[in-house]
């Protein structure tokens, strides 16, 4: 047996103790921390600091016990400054998992981004873990970023419930950034699609993409196989919504003279001679148009009114003598009729 057959097999060998499959990695259940892991604590003390905004100090003030409760609970002390709007969370020398002051950050971190108390404090568990994800710098446009933003929410918050349904995260969107709270896997999701909203991409190609995933998941033939060929294809269209050629613009002529300035009132008074009257001139001037102007307004008026009295023109005159044709022709011969009846009546009687 060859040097690579051997090692082949040891590699083979060193699979089998694992509980499953390497592509199964993210089903492996983590095992859990527990203190008598790190029975000595800490060395050194840890502490993170975050700032909350003017609008947050009342929520904030109010669960604050329930924070300092929870963080108590894995030995991390909690402290509020209201005057300088400051929270702080550090380790004590009981605290055993290093790993809980991040957590602890990240806890602070999202009540400061208006994350609710009961959604933020799910970041403590082994599991679960958070994504603050900047969206501001994405896009340049200020009404495209407030477009794009409003179409990661969707219609009463539609897309964003239906992202939190496939993902098994809670999502928030909060001005110039977007919290995500729950598993690892879900985050990734999350992250890619609200990357790719803010690119111009819709979020219903994604989302159907992760409606056809979690379908495929069920299916246990198709674990091992490329699911490329399930998932849909949507290329982009660069479709011209011109309709119209475009008109281009004839270059003028060069002039080194300015354009003529336009003719102001006093220019048009002097022209027309007004200038020159007196006060009571122009006041009999302005009596006399509106005169006439009523005048000719009278006029209009009438004509538009006699219009309903006048007779309609009629046909022409060919029409007119066909007409009186006709009629002469059917009294000649209801005419001759009647002779040849009163005829009969005098033969008879001689």
């Amino acid at each position: 047996m060859s040097d690579s057959e051997s090692d082949g097999g040891e590699v083979e060998k060193g699979v089998e103790h694992f509980n499953g499959p390497v592509e199964n990695a993210w089903l492996m259940k983590i095992p859990e921390f527990k203190p008598e892991d790190n029975p000595n604590g800490l060395v050194e003390e840890s502490s993170f600091s975050c700032l909350f905004p003017k609008y947050r100090e009342k929520y904030i003030k109010e669960c604050w016990p329930l924070v300092v409760k929870a963080l108590a609970a894995h030995h991390i002390k909690a402290d509020l400054d209201l005057i300088l709007g400051n929270m702080t969370v550090r380790t004590t020398r009981k605290t055993w998992d290093p790993f809980i002051i991040i957590k602890s950050r990240d806890l602070i971190k999202l009540l400061s981004r208006s994350v609710p108390f009961e959604q933020a404090v799910k970041v403590l568990e082994d599991e679960i873990s958070c994504d603050i994800i900047k969206i501001k710098n994405l896009v340049r446009n200020k009404e495209k970023f407030v477009k794009r933003r409003s179409r990661l929410i969707g219609p009463n918050g539609c897309t964003l419930k239906s992202l939190e349904l496939l993902t098994n995260c809670y999502v928030l969107v909060q001005g110039a950034t977007v919290s995500a709270i729950g598993p690892y896997k879900g985050l990734q999701c999350v992250r890619k699609v609200v990357e790719e909203t803010m690119k111009n991409i819709h979020p219903i190609y994604n989302i159907k993409a992760l409606m056809i995933k979690r379908e495929l998941m069920k299916d246990e033939n198709l674990q091992e196989e490329n699911w490329e060929r399930f998932l849909p294809r949507f290329q982009a269209k660069n479709t011209s919504k011109r309709n119209k050629p475009k008109v281009v613009k004839k270059k003028k002529e060069y002039t080194p003279f300015p354009p003529p300035l336009p003719e102001s009132k006093i220019d048009k008074q002097l022209a027309s001679g007004e200038y020159f009257l007196t006060d009571e001139q122009k006041r009999s001037k302005k009596r006399q148009e509106q005169v006439a102007k009523e005048k000719r307004n009278e006029v209009v008026q009438k004509k538009r009114r006699e219009q309903d009295f006048v007779a309609p023109e009629e046909t022409s005159k060919r029409a007119k003598g066909d007409g009186s044709n006709a009629t002469a022709q059917l009294d000649v011969k209801s005419l001759k009729s009647k002779i040849a009846k009163a005829n009969k009546r005098a033969g008879k009687t001689k």
